[in-house]
């Protein structure tokens, strides 16, 4: 493994993901580096494009040309180009934020979202991730895996967000079992207690598993367990993309 490469990719990642330009002394107290260390590869990254000076003396920030990769490898990921009309629909339908996410080892990365227009909602940022075994999406997505890969994505140890998280291996097996034979998720306040959320597969043309699609928001109002008008929503919605995709889906029941 390349430590220096490792290393500057860390401050990369981090810098982009600040609010704002970062010192270089606040960046190694953060990442527990050498002002030395964080300043040339800073230079580096300015060198090579990543990165520029910010405008108070002794800042840095990011440029554009993550945009530009990101945007480059956003555009052959077909999903999200034929999941855009549909995750409208969904928002204008439920008015709870959409999600579009896929699987990376242990978490979910949100690929889009629209956020809800309601004043009281649940937040969250494209490129953000969050546990997989605590959020409807991811356990939408892990349920679709063979144990072999389940043991690769989330191993035995399963960090507890609330009181409602899933506790164990043995708690998620039997958790995914009920998703692989209702075909959707639920999240009950399993990362944070407040937030409930909604989500089914999305489907290629072979079968394979590309996306979930979801929605989140205040608890109270999504009711994951009771709300069938919700749940329905998110299935067609998952059910729209994947035609898109090319998947031909069996016939289900609407009151899946």
């Amino acid at each position: 493994m390349d430590a220096t490469l490792l290393k500057g990719l860390h401050v990369l990642e981090t810098l982009a993901r600040s609010p704002g330009p970062r010192g270089v002394s606040d960046l190694a107290r953060q990442l527990e580096l050498t002002r030395s260390n964080v300043h040339r590869t800073l230079q580096t990254l300015t060198a090579a494009g990543y990165v520029r000076q910010g405008t108070q003396p002794g800042t840095y920030e990011c440029t554009l040309k993550l945009f530009e990769l990101s945007s480059a490898v956003m555009e052959r990921v077909d999903v999200a180009r034929c999941a855009e009309r549909h995750l409208q629909r969904l928002a204008d339908r439920t008015r709870e934020t959409v999600h579009l996410s896929t699987l990376s080892g242990p978490e979910v990365i949100y690929l889009q979202k629209i956020e809800s227009p309601q004043p009281v909602r649940a937040y969250s940022s494209v490129g953000g991730r969050a546990p997989a075994h605590c959020v409807a999406s991811g356990k939408a997505l892990l349920a679709t895996l063979t144990a072999e890969q389940l043991d690769d994505a989330v191993g035995d140890e399963l960090t507890r967000w609330t009181e409602a998280s899933i506790r164990d291996r043995a708690e998620l097996d039997a958790a995914l079992a009920e998703i692989r034979a209702q075909g959707y998720a639920v999240n009950n306040g399993e990362w944070r207690s407040s937030v409930g959320g909604i989500a089914a597969v999305v489907r290629n043309a072979s079968g394979t598993p590309e996306a979930a699609v979801g929605i989140s928001g205040p608890i109270d109002r999504i009711r994951p367990a009771t709300n069938v008008e919700y749940r329905e929503a998110v299935l067609v919605a998952a059910d729209d993309i994947s035609r898109e995709l090319g998947y031909v889906a069996r016939p289900r029941s609407s009151a899946s």
